[in-house]
């Protein structure tokens, strides 16, 4: 069993929990009242004059590395991204593999005005409501993880209650499900889920082969200004990066330098060793 497959069954789990704390219809009407969410498919359209949008992550610790950032205070983190220019926020809210946790959404949400990104593992249409219910513009929907049928529904369902989506694919195959699938954000992840490795060839096989109508992001393993380069040179029109950005001594330094706005190449910032 993977890593992956592990996750999901801790997930499943997980959300026959919450389902018993907080019912469906209950977060349906907190839903109803919350003004429009805001434009994440929109914040990635990349600018006139070029360069790369950037979904900044909060993540406090992942399976592979372990804990990133002791000292992470998700609003502190989150606000020194939209001061830099970060396009919108990722909120990583798993609990046992990222120590994350709903909560930190909506501390999120109520001290920035970017689109925000649930960064989860999504199965069940009650996560939809659960995620918007926090305050999320945006969520992550993971085709290793559903069926075709699942993801179907739950991309049509988050459409229908107001949240965009990151449709990821780390496979070729998986990619062409996406693509099917008519998502208008697709993200490409460097990082096989059940074995955590990471490549940024991944990107740069399976960049090109997504269509221009759909705006491309690279998930993962991004550190420096050369990988952004290289990922944009494949065709990303964002990326997306946690690790680089919560380790980093100065975040804002290490925003321009992944959105292309800081043009030296003599960046004091490295790449994160194994």
């Amino acid at each position: 069993m993977g890593v992956l497959d592990r996750i999901l069954v801790d997930k499943r789990k997980e959300i026959s929990r919450l389902r018993d704390a907080v019912s469906q219809p209950a977060l349906e009407a907190t839903c109803w009242r919350l003004p429009p969410p805001r434009d994440f498919e929109g914040s990635l359209r990349p600018p006139s004059m070029g360069g790369v949008r950037l979904i900044a992550e909060v993540k406090k610790a992942s399976p592979s590395r372990g804990t990133l950032n002791a000292a992470l205070d998700p609003v502190t983190q989150a606000r020194l991204y939209a001061r830099a220019g970060a396009a919108a926020i990722s909120v990583l809210t798993d609990e046992k593999y990222f120590r994350g946790a709903l909560g930190d959404l909506v501390a999120v949400r109520a001290a920035v005005d970017l689109p925000l990104l649930r960064k989860e593992f999504i199965l069940d249409e009650y996560q939809l409501w659960e995620s918007r219910a926090a305050g999320a513009d945006a969520v992550l929907l993971i085709v290793a993880a559903l069926d075709d049928a699942r993801l179907r529904d739950l991309h049509h369902a988050a459409k229908g209650i107001g949240l965009a989506t990151l449709v990821e694919a780390h496979t070729a195959a998986e990619l062409d499900r996406a693509v099917a699938l008519g998502a208008p954000v697709i993200g490409v992840n460097n990082r096989d889920l059940q074995t955590l490795e990471t490549s940024l060839d991944v990107s740069l096989a399976l960049l090109p082969r997504i269509p221009p109508a759909h705006t491309a992001v690279s998930e993962s393993g991004i550190f420096t200004r050369d990988d952004v380069l290289r990922v944009v040179g494949a065709g990303a029109h964002a990326v997306l990066v946690g690790e680089g950005l919560v380790r980093a001594s100065d975040v804002a330094a290490k925003v321009r330098e992944l959105t292309l706005q800081d043009r030296s190449r003599g960046s004091s910032s490295q790449r994160a060793k194994p």
